[in-house]
């Protein structure tokens, strides 16, 4: 159950979050016609509750949150006379729950803490509360008995680093919390040299490439990673890492928009997708030192700058090759620097959407250019079947 967990959110819940709010955060374009993709390319109040791509964010993360479920509840028992395998479990069982909860935080207001029948809603912000209390716990399970080596090589393997990966997730999903102090502390936790990726096979494929590069699939990158002209520097490295191909032109879905092909962590059926990036780190430092109480604005340059100007040792081989940061040095515009960094760095990786909404970039209805809904609607099928699905947002 605990491999089964992993794969099941590495191949079908990790598709919406990167995809299904890529396009809704325009890293992504639609660009077949089917219903459900006009939909999410148009966004605004053209998206239904019964879109399948935003249904599919709200039903899959809720499937991986009832398999955590089973085995945090049966884990006690079961490995009771094997506490090393039974610190394992758990804590990679409070990790998976972790991340499925945060997803479903990504897009929707409020969401259930749990997957059991016709649950009450919280409010995102207690999706995420309680998020980073599994991810304490698991942080507590790895501190007082590590995990058996059978354990290790029978279901982590040697791609995925568990410690790493749970101490990343809390400083990402305190930063989205605004905990600031917690989001420091944990990402300061993180051994930057250490990879820690998801892995594939032909038999359970990357599903960012089953979407975007086959035949017949339904998104392309957009050009200059989505980004206004005025966030993208034309020596950035990772426009040539994330994206290949000529510039086009698509007009589908009644607008023009310059599309490309996609490289990086995307292009065969078994490409590895990274757990998170080590950059990812640092840049969660930096943020965090800016919107402290009292800033730290050179710890946060520092930072900054080693993203920017980074051109080895980086373990997924991401490198920006940029000048040091020069411009004025307010809380403001490093932050906007920030944001920049993050969407070259963490392209493609489900962050973008809640980027977009904590830094307070053009919204709609007012504007569509950098996002084009706030908040999915609940899926119908949710609404049909539990009277406590709360009033859709507007937009």
């Amino acid at each position: 159950m605990s491999v089964g967990l992993r794969q099941i959110y590495s191949t079908a819940a990790l598709e919406p979050i990167i995809l299904t709010t890529g396009a809704t955060s325009r890293e992504v374009k639609g660009i077949t016609t089917f219903f459900n993709i006009t939909e999410l390319e148009q966004g605004g109040a053209q998206l239904s509750p019964s879109n399948a791509n935003t249904s599919a964010l709200f039903a899959r993360n809720y499937r991986v949150v009832l398999i955590a479920d089973q085995l945090i509840s049966a884990a006690p028992s079961v490995l009771s006379a094997d506490a090393a395998a039974r610190s394992g479990v758990l804590a990679h069982a409070y990790l998976f729950k972790a991340a499925a909860l945060a997803g479903v935080a990504l897009g929707f207001e409020q969401g259930p803490l749990s997957a059991e029948a016709s649950p009450g809603f919280v409010p995102r912000q207690q999706l995420l509360q309680e998020a980073i209390r599994l991810l304490d716990l698991a942080t507590q399970e790895l501190a007082t008995t590590p995990p058996s080596a059978e354990f290790n090589s029978q279901v982590i393997g040697p791609d995925f680093n568990l410690p790493n990966t749970v101490q990343a997730y809390r400083a990402r999903f305190n930063l989205m919390a605004g905990n600031y102090a917690a989001a420091l502390a944990a990402a300061n936790l993180v051994n930057l040299t250490v990879r820690s990726a998801f892995t594939y096979s032909t038999q359970n494929p990357n599903p960012v490439y089953q979407f975007t590069i086959l035949p017949g699939t339904n998104f392309r990158p957009r050009d200059r990673f989505g980004l206004p002209a005025s966030l993208v520097e034309p020596g950035d490295g990772r426009l040539a890492f994330y994206l290949t191909g000529p510039v086009v032109a698509d007009n589908n879905n009644g607008s023009t928009d310059n599309i490309r092909s996609l490289a990086g962590f995307f292009t065969s059926q078994t490409s590895p997708i990274p757990a998170y990036l080590p950059d990812e780190m640092r840049l969660i430092r930096a943020e965090a030192n800016l919107r402290a109480a009292t800033p730290n604005i050179a710890a946060a340059l520092t930072d900054i700058n080693a993203v920017r100007t980074q051109t080895s040792g980086d373990p997924f081989g991401v490198y920006p090759g940029l000048p040091a940061y020069s411009s004025p040095l307010t809380v403001d515009a490093l932050l906007l620097e920030v944001y920049k960094q993050r969407s070259a760095e963490l392209f493609l990786s489900g962050l973008r959407l809640d980027d977009s909404r904590r830094f307070g970039r053009p919204s709609p209805p007012a504007s569509l250019t950098e996002r084009t809904r706030n908040f999915y609607p609940y899926p119908q099928q949710e609404r049909v079947n539990n009277p406590n699905t709360p009033t859709d947002p507007a937009i």
